[in-house]
């Protein structure tokens, strides 16, 4: 489970897009459906629906 301050990895369906990376700010909605506001490395923020498997750990996406 994903908490406030997990640096977080998006990697994108196209294969011409890069994976972005940020931190969580915020759990606006848990499980079932989460919504997570972040701050991505380029300083936007967003608020985040992760589709199924799409939005992992950083740790987890260097180890892959």
């Amino acid at each position: 489970m994903l908490k406030i301050g997990d640096r977080v990895v998006v990697e994108s369906e196209s294969t011409q897009t890069t994976p972005r990376a940020g931190e969580i700010l915020e759990i606006m909605r848990d499980d079932p459906h989460p919504r997570y506001r972040i701050r991505w490395d380029d300083g936007h923020e967003s608020i985040y629906p992760p589709a199924a498997g799409a939005l992992r750990p950083e740790a987890e996406y260097q180890h892959r």
